[in-house]
């Protein structure tokens, strides 16, 4: 068995009328309320704001990318840096997740949201090759080849140092049809035990691996891996691959592969962020959710904001031009605290980089809220009621 003497999960209580549960996960680095939600720090940063804005807003817990962080700076200079927490200058616990979704976006020619930035320096084919080995690609920076490998991805995240690590995967699309679809699952799940293998030849306590489960939209694909991961020593489980095409799609899923999952490691739900989604889906036992979106639309002028239609307010538009209220009354943010919608559009409309830091903290500092209103209506068994207060609108989730 796989030890893992400086973390733990306790659920500390479970909700009455659905899977809905609220836990505490302990790691190195502090423990943690759950349900919660991770914030992307891809390249050891979360966009436009200092961790210290991040902290203040909130949050408990943030992740890194290892594929962006292996290609640059490289994983031995994090490491010589004294680890990504130090190096960003970070307390708190911290994830780093695979690189599966990278291999996935590369391979299949959707343009991953995470590497939209990436250099134009190399415009060749990316993905070369995905074997039973791993997957060898090009660098986006420079068109080197590179290869990603089980036991690679273990080794690199062991340097970075996050206190929470996850296996390599491949991630299939929507459309796979079923057999290959099973191929992948079948090499992820060896690819996993591949890295439990190296985990294991290298634990010291300072790290827990995550396992995926996967099987694309297939449900006895996701209930056999599943299972499969419930078998094995890992500490916490990760809901990977593809989902589906649209949001009744990934609630299926997520819904049919949830009561074969272990019952008592926590549950991340990799990607997926929205607030009608998380609303929705901590109803089927998710701990942790990560996304982009929050902080990405924050940087185009999105404001997050409870009860709003699609869940966010835009402000560019010109209904905010003379506007002296905050983005929301009923938020204690530094940005609503001393900004009013007109300045924030001014800042937008004159493409100062100051508006994409303001809205970025008021939409960390909204994700967290939310958060604590979910524990507080599991617990209270409202969840209902905070949905509808959240989103009475239809398109929210």
């Amino acid at each position: 068995m796989t030890s893992y003497p400086h973390f733990g999960f306790e659920i500390t209580h479970r909700a009455p009328t659905s899977r809905a549960r609220i836990g505490r996960l302990k790691t190195p680095h502090g423990t943690i309320d759950t349900p919660n939600f991770i914030f992307c720090g891809t390249k050891a940063t979360v966009k436009s704001v200092l961790t210290k804005d991040v902290k203040e807003a909130g949050t408990d817990i943030i992740l890194a990318n290892t594929y962006h962080l292996m290609l640059q700076p490289g994983a031995d200079i994090v490491e010589r840096m004294g680890g990504l927490h130090k190096f960003m200058n970070w307390d708190g616990p911290m994830l780093t997740d695979s690189g599966g979704y990278q291999i996935f976006s590369l391979g299949y020619g959707s343009v991953s949201e995470e590497v939209k930035g990436r250099s134009k320096r190399f415009d060749g084919k990316a993905l070369l090759n995905i074997s039973e080995e791993g997957a060898a690609f090009r660098s986006y920076i420079d068109g080197q080849k590179v290869y990603l490998t089980p036991e690679k991805v273990m080794e690199i995240q062991r340097k970075l140092g996050p206190d929470l690590v996850v296996q390599l995967d491949e991630c299939t699309p929507f459309h796979a049809e079923r057999d290959y679809t099973a191929r992948a699952m079948a090499m992820s799940r060896r690819w996993g035990e591949r890295c439990l293998t190296e985990f294991m030849s290298h634990n010291d306590g300072k790290q827990a691996v995550y396992g995926t489960v996967s099987g694309g939209v297939y449900e006895d694909l996701r209930i056999e891996s599943a299972q499969s991961n419930a078998e094995r020593d890992y500490f916490a489980v990760a809901i990977a691959d593809c989902l589906g095409e649209t949001k009744e799609h990934m609630y299926e899923v997520v819904a049919f592969t949830m009561p074969h999952v272990h019952p008592d490691r926590p549950v991340h739900l990799l990607g997926i962020g929205g607030i009608g989604d998380i609303l929705t889906q901590v109803r089927q036992g998710i701990d942790t959710f990560d996304c982009v979106t929050p902080t990405r639309i924050a940087r185009h002028g999105w404001a997050l904001k409870k009860g709003a239609e699609k869940e966010r307010i835009n402000l560019r538009n010109a209904m905010y031009r003379e506007n002296a209220d905050p983005i929301d009354d009923d938020c204690e943010c530094h940005t609503c605290q001393n900004y009013s919608t007109a300045y924030l559009h001014h800042m937008f409309k004159a493409k100062e980089f100051l508006g994409m830091q303001l809205v970025t903290i008021h939409n960390i500092h909204t994700m967290n809220r939310l958060m604590r209103e979910v524990r507080a209506a599991i617990l209270n068994d409202t969840l209902d009621t905070l949905h509808k207060e959240w989103c009475p609108d239809a398109k929210c989730g």
